[in-house]
């Protein structure tokens, strides 16, 4: 008790008092009866409460558990709201008064639906429409008051579905901040601050949406006085596109929407403002920042879901685009009036602004001139064709890309909208021009052109087109230099290589494409190229076309009617390359092909004139990643013809082939010619992706000419005729690579021929050859004989020994057991001696 009668004790107990009636919480379940009919009361729902707990400190209130406000059930029988902890504090006046009031409730992550029914009524409209006409005070009400106030209604980390009917809809709000208070004897206010999201995707970037307003009693809701302000800021387009439409778009920037309701739902004014930051397409990277804004005032009625005077204007440069008209109807049957005007609008600006939004537009594309245009876009309500009228221009036209080294002066471009079934041009091209694809369709679209297109020749090519909600197409016809249309179409975003070219081309051309998933477009038609020629990277000739005739088909291109050189060598033949073929293992070149003549001398000075430092077939050899070959980028197949090939001194005539090049691997097959005056077919591989490259060869040779091999050799050492099958191996950059690796295995049969320089003991006349056959294996630089006969007119040789690549012979012509030759010495001089069979001198020995 002296503890308690001093100044640290009372203190003390004071303290522990205090944290008691923050900390104990009695039950007050006798109360809960009340407390759920003063909150029906203010609300005007029925309200369910699991538990309730007397909470004295901080404030004297209650605790909740499992607090719900039940629907209409003409919405539903889910619960409008449903809260697993609620804090409501007590208004203190009204104890005095004898009654229980609820001044303040606190819900801590609440979930609440909001219905809208088929009837098109929002379960929200009955709650408002009673709170309106209840008898409550004021939220913040003065002491005197002797009606129930209305409480101040706060949630903390909410979320807000959406239903439509029985259906709940993917589109909430999460992390919801939301608060509701009556400010006056007829008015009320609210705040909001939430996350868009959708259900069934995974979206984090759609920014914040903040709802600050109010709204006055009145008769019917419909009539309610209110004012509203909604700001949805840092919301990324793709997030949004995904959000609204359930798919990501592909546009990306920084989107702030500032709208500002005021009046009553029947007769709603609204001002909005929209502006995106950083605005491009998801594949385009720099250009620069851009910035588009746009602003739009307005009326909206819910007794007709109508939107009338309609003003949107969106400042360009110096000069505007407006929208301006009416729109109604349903969703599913909308119908409008609108007029769109452009006024001096800088065709500067829309030049950066299709940088972003067309992938490969050069970087420094620049445009000058103006547009001005005024477009009526109406669509009844008993009909689904929307009617377009007006048109406009593009005055003083100029546009520029140094990159690409293009400058087109233009002057005027124009431009009518009308419905399709009337847009014939009124100067239409050429019949050869029209396509089934470019007839009219049921949909409304704009009309460009025609116009004059200077591509460097006296007469300007011509085009014209036009663009729709779902597309557009374009025609080209005329004649160009060849640089000018590859620069023309690199300026717009078409894929077109750079060579260093001239020459002319014929153009019959159209450029067909659809806006929906960032489709590139399609060029179709013919070109017609006539004295083209061509610097090709890698290659020390220019490739000169005297005529080609080129077909754009929707699967790739067909070159066709080809004569062209290179070097010396004249080709002719035809060509398939895919579409947006850019070397790769994905594109393959089918190729139809003759040339009247190749020699491997020609194309060692055609690809490395300094020859003595590096082989022509290194080039061809796979090189690193940052630098790849030629061989490792290109697939192609088809056939080869040469009237003429040859290597080093060694000419085949003739000659035809099966192509096929895939990963830096060649394969010739069904290889045929005239070798020596013979016949060959075989077969021949290089693999150029191993290190060093390796070479393999097989085939048959049938009736070749001794005497034609022997002038290659330079010497008349043998004659007659002969018919081998071969299967040869080497591998090596350099030819002394090749001859230290070659690897052969030949089985070889010569008839009716002759050794000029060899002559066998006392015979007056050279060796005389009716049948040679043997079996010629090369390895180390030396051919090893094997199982060979040489049958004369007078005799019958068994032929052993062996053959160097450098001509040195060691071999043995034996007749009997006995009785034989050894020629030794060169091919050029060789020695012949009587030899005796090993067995023979073993016997001969004393």
């Amino acid at each position: 008790m002296k503890f308690l009668r001093s100044k640290f004790g009372v203190v003390t107990a004071a303290l522990v008092i205090v944290v008691a009636l923050f900390v104990i919480r009695p039950g007050a379940q006798r109360l809960r009866s009340r407390i759920v009919a003063s909150i029906s009361l203010a609300v005007g729902r029925q309200v369910d409460i699991g538990s309730v707990q007397l909470r004295l400190l901080p404030q004297p209130g209650f605790d909740f558990e499992n607090f719900i406000v039940h629907d209409d059930p003409a919405f539903g029988a889910e619960p409008m709201l449903r809260a697993q902890e609620v804090t409501a504090a007590i208004r203190l006046s009204s104890l005095l008064r004898g009654r229980l009031e609820i001044s303040r409730l606190d819900l801590a992550e609440p979930s609440l639906n909001l219905v809208r029914s088929s009837e098109g009524h929002w379960n929200l409209e009955n709650l408002l429409e009673r709170v309106a006409r209840a008898p409550v005070a004021p939220t913040g009400r003065g002491k005197a008051d002797s009606r129930p106030g209305f409480p101040y209604i706060q949630a903390a980390r909410a979320r807000i579905n959406l239903k439509l009917g029985e259906e709940k809809k993917p589109y909430a709000l999460t992390d919801a901040d939301f608060s509701f208070w009556q400010e006056s004897e007829n008015q009320w206010g609210m705040r909001l601050k939430a996350q868009p999201v959708r259900t069934d995707f995974n979206l984090g970037d759609t920014g914040t949406l903040r709802i600050e307003g109010s709204w006055q009693r009145a008769g019917q809701l419909s009539e309610t006085p209110l004012n509203f302000n909604l700001q949805w800021d840092e919301a990324q387009l793709g997030q949004v596109s995904q959000l609204i439409q359930g798919a990501d778009k592909g546009w990306r920037g920084s989107a702030t929407l500032n709208t500002r309701l005021s009046g009553s739902p029947t007769d709603l004014s609204f001002q909005t403002n929209l502006a995106v930051q950083d605005f491009r397409r998801f594949d385009i990277l720099g250009g620069g920042s851009l910035r588009l804004s746009a602003q739009c005032d307005g009326h909206y009625s819910t007794a007709d879901h109508a939107l009338s005077k309609i003003s949107c204007a969106a400042p360009v440069g110096a000069g505007e685009i407006e929208v301006a008209g009416q729109a109604g109807g349903s969703m599913d049957r909308p119908s409008y009036q609108l007029q769109l005007a452009a006024r001096d609008v800088p065709l500067s600006a829309i030049a950066l602004v299709a940088r972003h939004a067309k992938k490969d537009l050069p970087d420094d594309l620049t445009a000058e001139g103006t547009l001005s245009a005024t477009l009526r876009i109406n669509r009844g309500s008993a009909d689904s064709i929307t009617s377009w009228q007006g048109g406009g221009k593009a005055s003083n036209v100029r546009i520029k890309s140094t990159s690409t080294r293009t400058q087109l002066a233009l002057d005027e471009i124009p431009f009518t909208a009308s419905q399709a079934e009337a847009s014939n041009p009124t100067t239409p091209l050429p019949r050869r021009m029209a396509r089934q694809d470019s007839l009219p369709s049921p949909e409304a679209r704009i009309e460009i052109g025609p116009f004059n297109l200077p591509l460097g020749r006296p007469a300007p090519a011509v085009m014209q087109g036009w663009i729709s909600r779902s597309g557009y197409s374009f025609a080209l016809q005329g004649d160009s230099e060849v640089p000018r249309i590859l620069q023309l179409a690199r300026t717009v975003g078409l894929p077109a290589s750079q060579p260093a070219a001239s020459g002319l081309a014929r153009l019959a051309l159209h450029i067909d494409g659809k806006w929906k998933g960032f489709t590139p477009a399609v060029v179709t038609g013919t070109a017609l190229l006539k004295g083209v020629r061509a610097e090709l990277p890698g290659i020390n000739a220019p490739l000169e076309i005297g005529l080609a005739s080129l077909a754009f088909l929707p699967e790739g291109v067909s070159v066709r009617n080809i004569a062209a050189s290179l070097s010396d060598t004249n080709w002719t033949g035809s060509l398939g390359i895919p579409r947006h073929c850019s070397l790769s293992a994905n594109c393959l070149v089918q190729f139809d092909l003759h040339a009247d003549k190749i020699a491997t001398d020609d194309l060692n000075q055609l690809f490395n004139p300094n020859a003595h430092k590096r082989p022509w077939y290194r080039w061809l050899a796979l090189g690193n990643r940052s630098n790849p070959s030629l061989l490792g980028m290109l697939r192609a197949t088809g056939e080869l013809a040469v009237n003429r090939f040859a290597v080093r001194t060694v000419v085949g005539t003739k000659v035809t082939a099966k192509v096929d090049l895939a990963a830096g691997k060649l394969r010739l097959s069904d290889l045929r010619g005239e070798v020596l005056g013979g016949k060959h077919v075989g077969q021949w591989q290089a693999d150029f992706s191993s290190k060093p490259p390796r070479y393999t060869g097989s085939g048959t040779v049938q009736n070749a000419s001794l005497r034609q091999l022997a002038q290659l050799m330079n010497d008349g050492w043998i004659t007659g005729t002969a018919s081998a099958s071969y299967h040869i191996t080497a591998s090596g950059y350099t030819a002394a690579d090749l001859i230290s690796s070659a690897g052969a295995d030949l089985n070889v049969e010569a008839h009716d021929g002759s050794l000029p320089h060899v002559v066998l003991g006392d015979a007056a006349t050279p060796l005389l050859i009716h049948r040679l056959a043997g079996q010629l294996v090369l390895a180390d630089g030396q051919f090893d004989i094997r199982e060979g006969k040489l049958e004369t007119p007078g005799s019958i040789y068994q032929v052993s020994g062996t053959a160097s690549l450098g001509r040195k012979l060691d071999i043995k012509l034996l007749r009997d057991a006995t009785h034989g030759f050894s020629v030794t010495g060169t091919l050029t001089e060789p020695r012949v001696a009587a030899a005796v069979a090993p067995e023979t001198r073993a016997a001969l020995k004393p």
